[in-house]
């Protein structure tokens, strides 16, 4: 117990962790603004996973009160998956973790060179780098490396918001796909009919 409770009170890892996971949303190449539910999905789930890890396993104790007993380590807090899948949880967050990175920062490079930047506001459709294979690396990225700290510290709030992020990033992918059918026509058409939204050769 000794081990698991030099997890907590750490508040400076707990404002390193929500600094490094929210800096991904300054990379994301969205077409147009980004709605505030998404966003303030992704924020609320790192601030949770950041608390419940490294500050307070806050909904454990709320939900040990009421019961009145407390809850063993590995029933949604704690190393949750440990005594099923080991140290794989920490290696899977890492991993997903770099490929997320690539997804975002990929994306972003060729958002920006391609869309944005064009001095006459006029820019191509994007079908390089990444975007040769999915159409939205970025919200693959983001809910990737969501995955990644699900397997190395599942908890309640977390396993809560992940579904509801999904959801929302993919209503957001839809609208920003209409708003592009609109820009680019046919040739949007052609490129949706071709590459997968998500995963490649999947989804």
């Amino acid at each position: 117990m000794e081990t698991l409770e030099s997890h907590f009170h750490n508040w400076l890892g707990v404002i390193f962790f929500i600094v490094i996971y929210s800096i991904v949303l300054l990379f994301l190449p969205f077409y147009k603004r980004m709605d505030k539910k998404p966003k303030g999905a992704y924020l609320a789930f790192v601030i949770a996973f950041a608390f419940e890890m490294h500050g307070i396993p806050f909904s454990m104790s709320i939900i040990s009160w009421i019961i009145g007993r407390n809850l063993p380590e590995g029933i949604l807090w704690g190393h949750t998956l440990y005594h099923s899948i080991g140290h794989w949880g920490m290696y899977i967050n890492v991993m997903c973790a770099v490929i997320a990175l690539f997804l975002i920062t990929n994306g972003w490079y060729n958002i920006y060179h391609s869309y944005w930047s064009k001095d006459t506001g006029a820019g191509k459709l994007v079908t390089t780098g990444v975007y040769r294979y999915i159409r939205h690396p970025q919200y693959t990225g983001l809910l990737l490396l969501s995955f990644g700290m699900i397997a190395e510290w599942a908890t309640l709030p977390i396993l809560i918001l992940f579904p509801i992020m999904i959801v929302l990033y993919v209503r957001l992918a839809r609208r920003e796909e209409k708003d592009l059918q609109d820009e680019f026509g046919s040739e949007y058409e052609e490129y949706r009919k071709t590459t997968k939204m998500f995963i490649p050769f999947i989804v």
